[in-house]
């Protein structure tokens, strides 16, 4: 094991520690930019992974590559240094973090945002089972599941039936479900000629009475009719006890065939020895007072999916991620500055969900709605802007406009990006 050091740049002030490099972590790295201190960003992963369209890369719609943003272009252009490795344990009384590697690393303040995982909530089989949608890997082995199920069936080497099976009714289940859907009516016929249509079924499953439940409540009934129209059988009200092999068995004792079960039914706290010395609030997450503080602990912060607050809670999306992030390295700047911290307050900007082609939903700060096509614009103007780099932002611009103008056509699917996702 390594002695443990400071990390960063050779200078004398405080070592910052941000541990996660999603969007949390990196809306941290501009603000302590601006200060003294010398800041090192570790991540598992030598990227970033835009979450938002990982359900265009588990169609064939993007690559894996599309959604990625290499961590060293970004920690170098705010004056980080970059760690590749896992958190594997921290000492807060030392003030040190240990990675898988063996190596530790001192600091003065650190930043967690590591993310989270799929919450399974105790139903059987779920975590053996079914798919998640968090992670590049993940997305990855969706898409391979789901080409090699229909090649299979277009060579007559499988059964004719195919039938996938989506549980969670917020914006990841519903926009799966719905390019799912518009993959089978519309590119099928020409990349796979011989699957019989009639026979792949897409279902979402939600145990609650509507989708996409943040929503307005016309919002949410435009969304469920869409899905409906691109024929996708919307259960609602509708809780699964088991998930087996081959299928689904509900609450209320029936048993549905699932080829591929998609799990998008919510998130909890790592699982990880690292946790262990920390405060757990709902879902397992670290609990962190008004000023992202993490509870009693000083120095210590939690930002994004990982954490949560007794007294303001908030969605576990991309923008509180980011103003939390921003906000906890403010908090760090402060206190070197030897000032007070300031509790965070959330700038809601409204949300949005895509449905499929022309058709999404925006409900933005203030009671104004959108539906259709000029939401879907919007939508993905949005998730342009967002989207790290000049390369991927040219790149998700042509692939999606390719598929949005040749789907009918059998464009716009992806084929030999089998490079196997490391998450």
């Amino acid at each position: 094991m390594m002695r443990a050091r400071r990390p960063g740049t050779p200078s004398d002030g405080p070592a910052v520690l941000v541990v996660g490099g999603g969007f949390a972590g990196i809306s941290a790295l501009p603000v302590l930019a601006r200060s003294a201190a010398r800041v090192t960003l570790v991540d598992r992963h030598v990227y970033s992974t835009f979450q938002p369209l990982l359900y265009q890369v588990a169609t064939a719609g993007l690559t894996g590559a599309d959604v990625a943003y290499p961590l060293w272009s970004a920690t170098g252009r705010q004056g980080a240094s970059f760690r590749k490795g896992e958190l594997a344990g921290l000492d807060l009384g030392r003030r040190v973090a240990r990675l898988d590697s063996g190596e530790e690393l001192g600091y003065d303040y650190l930043i967690i945002a590591t993310g989270v995982s799929a919450a399974f909530f105790g139903v059987a089989g779920a975590a053996e089972h079914s798919l998640s949608l968090y992670t590049r890997r993940d997305a990855i082995t969706l898409r391979n599941r789901l080409m090699a199920a229909l090649e299979r069936r277009n060579e007559g080497l499988a059964g004719p039936e195919l039938d996938v099976t989506i549980v969670g009714g917020g914006a990841t289940g519903v926009e799966l479900a719905g390019t799912l859907a518009e993959l089978r009516n519309m590119a099928l016929p020409t990349v796979f000629p011989e699957v019989d249509r009639s026979l792949f079924r897409v279902r979402l499953i939600e145990m609650g009475p509507a989708l996409l439940e943040p929503y307005h409540d016309r919002l949410r009934q435009y969304t469920r009719q869409q899905l409906v129209n691109r024929g996708v059988e919307v259960l609602l009200n509708t809780a699964i006890k088991e998930v087996r092999a081959r299928s689904v068995l509900l609450a209320d004792g029936s048993e549905h065939r699932s080829d591929i079960t998609v799990w998008a039914a919510g998130v909890s706290g790592p699982d990880a020895g690292w946790m262990s010395g920390l405060p757990r609030g709902k879902g397992g997450r670290i609990e962190v007072t008004a000023d992202l503080q993490v509870s009693g602990q000083d120095r210590v912060f939690a930002v994004g999916d990982v954490a949560i607050s007794r007294q303001d809670p908030v969605a576990q999306l991309a923008q509180p991620a980011i103003q939390q992030g921003r906000h906890a390295a403010e908090q760090v700047v402060r206190r070197i500055a030897g000032q007070p911290t300031r509790p965070f307050r959330y700038h809601d900007k409204g949300i949005m969900a895509t449905i499929g082609r022309r058709s999404a939903v925006v409900e933005l700060r203030g009671g104004l709605r959108l539906r259709g096509t000029v939401a879907w614009f919007a939508w993905l103007g949005l998730h342009l802007i967002y989207l790290l780099g000049n390369r991927n932002r040219v790149v998700t611009l042509v692939n999606l406009a390719w598929r949005y103008l040749t789907w009918s056509r059998g464009g716009g699917v992806i084929v030999g990006d089998d490079v196997p996702g490391k998450g």
